[in-house]
């Protein structure tokens, strides 16, 4: 009975063809360090267009459509992957003591950002675009900042698929960048 099961298994996996290829973003160089005046940070769960909730990795074609590249997904959860990729980022940026919601720590952070996208794609002109609005509430001082962004960064051409993982990481850090400088 047993190599029944075994042959019927391997018989389902082998008509499903070949499982999805998985990129994750590497952590792209943090470059200069920004001052802020807050020494912990508490980044929310960035909200994310509908489109790029799943994991699949969303291009956008010549005529403007929004597509999914069928068989390419991202490493993690996009929402997730994205929140922690950019308080790593705002961490490594300003030497404050930064985590995603929830925050870990027994006292309250001073400062909170909160990241809503509404675009989060790999452009038909070779760039990784995420825009969208950013707010940045200093608890401690009493200010309360928001602005709209618009942060790309080029995919390497040739690069494939890894090449939008990296331009997606530097897009973020960049954002990171941002929110530092104007935000904090």
């Amino acid at each position: 009975m047993r190599p029944l099961l075994l042959a019927v298994s391997l018989a389902a996996l082998a008509a499903c063809g070949p499982p999805p290829e998985r990129f994750a973003a590497p952590l792209a160089p943090s470059g200069e360090r920004v001052a802020v005046g807050v020494r912990s940070i508490e980044v929310r769960q960035v909200s994310l267009p509908s489109y790029a909730l799943d994991e699949e990795i969303w291009i956008e074609t010549a005529e403007g459509a929004l597509v999914p590249l069928e068989g390419q997904l991202w490493a993690d959860d996009p929402v997730r992957g994205m929140t922690l990729e950019l308080a790593r980022q705002i961490r490594a940026i300003t030497g404050a003591r930064v985590a995603s919601e929830p925050w870990p720590f027994d006292d309250l952070s001073e400062a909170r950002v909160e990241v809503r996208a509404d675009r989060f794609v790999a452009g038909a002109d070779g760039r990784f675009h995420i825009s969208g609005q950013y707010f940045a509430v200093d608890s401690e001082r009493g200010r309360d900042r928001s602005a709209d962004f618009a942060v790309s960064a080029p995919i390497p051409p040739e690069s494939g698929l890894p090449g939008i993982a990296a331009a997606r990481a530097a897009a973020v850090r960049d954002l990171a960048r941002l929110i530092a400088r104007d935000g904090l």
